[in-house]
């Protein structure tokens, strides 16, 4: 018997203090190093993208992936790739929490489009607003204490 798994994760993680450093130019470079990262991994990824303060990352991950374990590389490898190639001169680096939510295959295409509308959806939803919400349809209580 082979091993089936449909682990599905939308990942979200915004820039310190949520400085507006993701410059629109420079996004694509940075969302394809995360796609060689996942793939690296045995990951597959649907959908990646973002706005100047924050990422979204639709995946699916291997059983051997521990999420926290990814999330942590990704942050890592990207930090130092924007370091390197100073592709974002006023990023400094990454908040130090994340949000993961696991995902329903069901649900995966209506999170691709969502996913890939970002720079509208920001146009009417801040980043925090948006943050809280994907926290109380996942049913996590939001703690004021931890700064977004």
């Amino acid at each position: 018997m082979s091993t089936y798994t449909q682990l599905i994760y939308h990942i979200v993680f915004s820039t310190k203090h949520r400085e507006p450093t993701l410059i629109k130019d420079h996004r694509r470079r940075l969302f394809a190093y995360i796609h060689q990262l996942l793939t690296n991994k045995n990951c597959h990824l649907y959908r990646i993208n973002g706005v100047e303060d924050h990422l979204h990352i639709l995946t699916h991950i291997h059983p051997s992936v521990v999420i926290s374990d990814l999330v942590k590389d990704i942050k890592l490898a990207t930090n130092d790739l924007i370091k390197k190639e100073g592709i974002f001169p006023n990023f400094s680096g990454w908040q130090d929490g994340y949000g993961a939510f696991s995902e329903s295959i069901k649900a995966k295409e209506a999170l691709m489009n969502y996913i890939k509308n970002q720079e509208e959806h920001h146009t009417k939803v801040s980043f925090l607003d948006e943050y809280k919400a994907l926290l109380k349809e996942y049913e996590v209580d939001f703690d004021s204490k931890y700064r977004l």
